[in-house]
């Protein structure tokens, strides 16, 4: 398994931006395919945006597809999501996971067999 860990939570505006990172150790297989998780107040945790790190291909739901960017610095070991224009519906506990394969949209988060600790996101109006 890999090990994951965020930082870059925080408190923001209405409209302002963050960026959030996923740093991430173990075998390529392991990490092959990092994705963003959230968990909203009231809502069950969602897959918001996965990217395979060997190829940089991203994809993205709905709801914050043109705001997020998921990107990849293999350098470093390291996955982002870039958020802006955040609004207080983004607030919520943000997870980063791995795993070698995730071809199913939306993300099943149980195949996801690495996960880091989560880090808050509060976005006030």
């Amino acid at each position: 398994q890999a090990t994951l860990l965020e930082s870059g939570g925080g408190s923001v505006q209405a409209g302002e931006s963050l960026t959030l990172s996923c740093v991430y150790s173990g075998t390529e297989s392991d990490r092959n395919c990092v994705a963003w998780f959230r968990r909203v107040p009231g809502k069950q945790r969602e897959g918001i945006a996965r990217i395979y790190t060997s190829t940089g291909t991203t994809q993205y739901v709905g709801s914050v597809e043109g705001r997020f960017t998921i990107s990849r610095d293999e350098t470093k070991n390291t996955v982002y999501l870039q958020m802006r224009r955040l609004n207080v519906e983004d607030t919520g506990i943000y997870y980063c996971a791995a795993t070698f394969v995730c071809l199913d949209w939306p993300l099943d988060e149980t195949a996801f067999r690495s996960w880091g600790q989560g880090t808050q996101v509060t976005v006030s109006s």
